[in-house]
């Protein structure tokens, strides 16, 4: 199988290109973008030498199956799929911040409790917890999106105070982040899993909030099985995940976390597709659906093929 992790396509009218850690996104006009999930993989904002089989395809049509079935609660940017890592939507401008929803005291938010810690982006985590403990309600926990290096935690007061989102629409976007939490943690429940904490990023178009990128995908989110969590959580084991964290606590384990002077340990073909598997794992977790390896198989010729055809479609 042979990974996609660069791509350098020429679209009729386009008229830009940005490559970002896991996605390449081709300006067409000023009105359309295509973004080209590729096999790339990222941890603490670092690219990892080595491309995963599948992992574009996996996650653009997870993004494409929850993007649709939450159309009811808010507007989203995607108009279609026409290759399996491929996804063209309107093209929005977007609000520097990512919004972070956490149902569960996990990752990061348990990184920084066991420190001592109690307030993370101004909110207060209750005293008392252990890792993976549910929290009494969701909490929202925002990060500035970088371009480059790594997002930065701010609070809901910061972001207000610097005008980086108007209140009106960032008050717009702590509704809809609960509402899609909900909407994904019953979606995740139907399938045995638990949809731990997430990440939604917003723009806007035509002074109307849009739901942007990718939702619920392994790169975005955090799943446990249902199946046995009460029974892991009250004898203190690790619960069993399907997401990226196994990656980044692989990294962990090899003393590397994205730090000046610290160097990505090697990543060995059983190790990549170990990932591969784990990301096609949650996808059929997740989606109730066998995925076919096969219909992922789309040489980069045949996928600019493809997507030409579609946005010809829609002149």
């Amino acid at each position: 199988m042979t990974t996609i992790t660069t791509t350098k396509f020429e679209f009729k009218n386009q008229t830009g290109v940005y490559s970002g850690k896991v996605r390449d996104v081709y300006f067409i006009k000023d009105d359309l973008l295509v973004m080209v999930a590729s096999d790339r993989i990222s941890a603490f904002d670092v690219i990892l030498p080595k491309g995963i089989p599948y992992k574009g395809a996996i996650l653009n049509q997870i993004a494409s199956r929850f993007l649709k079935a939450t159309e009811d609660i808010c507007p989203n940017w995607l108009l279609g799929t026409p290759a399996p890592n491929v996804a063209v939507g309107k093209r929005c401008e977007p609000y520097r911040v990512e919004m972070v929803i956490r149902g569960y005291l996990t990752g990061h938010a348990w990184r920084t409790y066991k420190t001592g810690e109690r307030i993370l982006c101004g909110v207060r985590m209750p005293d008392g917890m252990k890792e993976h403990d549910k929290f009494p309600q969701p909490i929202i926990t925002p990060a500035t999106k970088a371009d480059e290096g790594h997002d930065e935690d701010i609070s809901r007061e910061e972001i207000l105070a610097q005008n980086i989102v108007p209140q009106k629409a960032y008050e717009t976007m702590e509704r809809y982040t609960r509402e899609l939490f909900e909407r994904g943690t019953q979606m995740a429940a139907e399938k045995g899993l638990i949809l731990v904490d997430t990440k939604y990023e917003f723009g806007t178009l035509d002074g109307e909030v849009i739901l942007m990128d990718e939702i619920h995908t392994p790169d975005s989110s955090r799943y446990f099985y249902a199946d046995g969590y009460a029974d892991r959580q009250k004898a203190g084991e690790a619960q069993k995940q399907l997401s990226k964290e196994f990656v980044r606590e692989w990294l962990i384990e090899n003393n590397f976390q994205g730090k000046e002077g610290q160097r990505i340990p090697e990543m060995s073909e059983e190790w990549v597709n170990t990932i591969s598997e784990r990301y096609i794992e949650l996808y059929e977790r997740i989606i109730g659906e066998k995925f076919d390896k096969s219909k992922a198989q789309v040489t980069p010729k045949q996928l600019q093929a493809d997507t030409q055809a579609y946005l010809n479609s829609l002149s």
